[in-house]
């Protein structure tokens, strides 16, 4: 598949690419390596990128722009990786092309870096090793047209205006292809354009699946599964009842080690599932140049306790109000938890109150761009508060130490929660706007989620993952 002036459209986007790069994570992981031994460090880097993804989901920038009957389950291995997220792998093409895959619930678009020419601006390493999707060795791939309907799912407009093509014109007589697109993340972005391609997922077969061929990207070398609602998200497009993941502990390295990620397309999965509470997914009540929120899974936070004590945090921070901002949402690209500052303050100072064998480890906060810390050197058991979640229809989210905690080089133990004002600028810089607790992937290690997509709900469940 060569597309027309294709050396047009590259330089096009090449061009593109370096006047929005300026304005503007996800490392590959065979290829990316913890960048620091120091552990100090490599908190304060998790830290710092989970403000700033934090920064991203509460002010999302709007994307820019100029088959058949099929096995009802599927499962895939699902790794983690130093960086602090988990990548699944999936096979484009004919024949298939296998490519690792950032699996990302807070974004709703599928796309892989493409052609040999691929162009990763500000990363750790050469382009020229990062593996790419190569259209010309598909059968399958095709150029999204200007009129596809599909086109709309990345713009977010009415696809038919396409400004070489007439009004009276049809997808058989209008050359135009869909126009680019520009996907911002919170460490960076990507630009390409849209095929349709063939997704192979061992029996499965799905043709005509949207993806992005992604030609440069910044601080993004590794392609994106977006998992969220919206119309191009993989589980839409696949149009699955369910999808459920355990995630493994976190050793922030890139080992080889796995759990799985179930995508179901059967309603009756519920009678394989014991031991799960279910929490609603909330609406958002979305306003004009909000848009973004609705690809979030909102979930109705009742209440946090801290050590069996009801933390008082302002309601109207736990549920989505009328302005859309506010209320928690789950999200598997986030690391460490984010706090709007109105709730993570009474959280921490909570800590600190019922923290009293231990001293407080300020330097090792300073360090880290972690609080509270507490030094527990030569504490050969370390007691510390439990943190509850409680969720709207009984469900609640019992974190053990780990989840929350995090041990620093045998001496200090940090609570893995983040806000403005630490790392990563003041609260101006994260936002007001938008969410304000977005529950990362830390705290939902050893944890069975099952998005209930056809029930509109999530069910948890604490599980070892292995």
């Amino acid at each position: 598949m060569s597309p027309p002036c294709d050396l047009c459209f590259l330089s096009f986007l090449l061009c593109t690419f370096l006047i929005i790069s300026s304005a503007l994570h996800l490392p590959l992981a065979q290829l990316q390596k913890n960048p620091s031994p120091d552990p100090y460090q490599t908190l304060n880097r998790l830290a710092s990128s989970s403000l700033k993804r934090a920064h991203h989901l509460k002010n999302p920038q709007p994307t820019a722009t100029k088959g058949g009957a099929s096995p009802t389950t599927t499962t895939t291995p699902l790794f983690s990786h130093s960086y602090g997220g988990y990548t699944i792998s999936l096979s484009f093409g004919t024949p298939p092309q296998t490519l690792p895959f950032v699996m990302d619930t807070g974004s709703d678009f599928v796309w892989f870096p493409c052609t040999h020419h691929y162009l990763c601006k500000n990363c750790s390493f050469s382009s020229s090793n990062i593996p790419s999707f190569i259209p010309k060795q598909s059968s399958s791939s095709k150029i999204l047209g200007c009129q596809n309907p599909k086109c709309s799912w990345i713009h977010h407009t009415n696809a038919t205006q396409c400004d070489e093509c007439g009004n009276n014109s049809t997808p058989q007589n209008c050359s135009q292809i869909c126009p680019p697109y520009f996907i911002f993340y919170g460490l960076g972005t990507t630009a390409g354009f849209a095929l349709s391609e063939t997704l192979n997922l061992g029996d499965r077969i799905e043709p005509d699946f949207l993806v992005g061929c992604s030609l440069l990207s910044s601080h993004q070398p590794a392609g994106v599964a977006g998992f969220g609602r919206g119309l191009p998200s993989l589980p839409t497009q696949l149009k699955l009842d369910k999808f459920s993941y355990c995630l493994i502990s976190h050793r922030f390295d890139d080992s080889t080690s796995s759990s799985p990620l179930i995508l179901d397309s059967n309603s009756d999965f519920d009678k394989k599932k014991i031991g799960l509470t279910y929490t609603p997914f909330l609406k958002n009540p979305i306003v004009q140049g909000k848009e973004a929120f609705k690809v979030y899974y909102y979930l109705g936070l009742r209440k946090i306790s801290v050590g069996g004590r009801h933390v008082k945090v302002p309601y109207k921070y736990l549920s989505p109000g009328n302005d859309g901002n506010g209320g928690s949402i789950v999200d598997s690209g986030t690391t460490f938890t984010f706090m709007a500052r109105e709730v993570f303050e009474p959280v921490a100072e909570e800590f600190v109150k019922q923290v009293k064998k231990y001293s407080r480890a300020r330097d090792v906060e300073d360090l880290t761009g972690l609080r509270p810390c507490f030094h527990v050197k030569g504490r050969e058991k370390v007691e510390l508060p439990e943190l509850r979640l409680h969720f709207k229809g009984g469900a609640e989210i019992a974190l053990p130490p780990n989840n929350y905690f995090v041990l620093v080089d045998g001496g200090a133990a940090c609570l893995t929660v983040v806000t403005g004002g630490g790392v990563g600028g003041g609260e101006g810089e994260v936002g007001q706007s938008g969410p304000a607790v977005i529950l990362g992937n830390f705290q939902m290690q050893n944890y069975y989620v099952e998005y209930d997509l056809r029930n509109e709900r999530l069910g948890l469940r604490p599980q070892l993952c292995i």
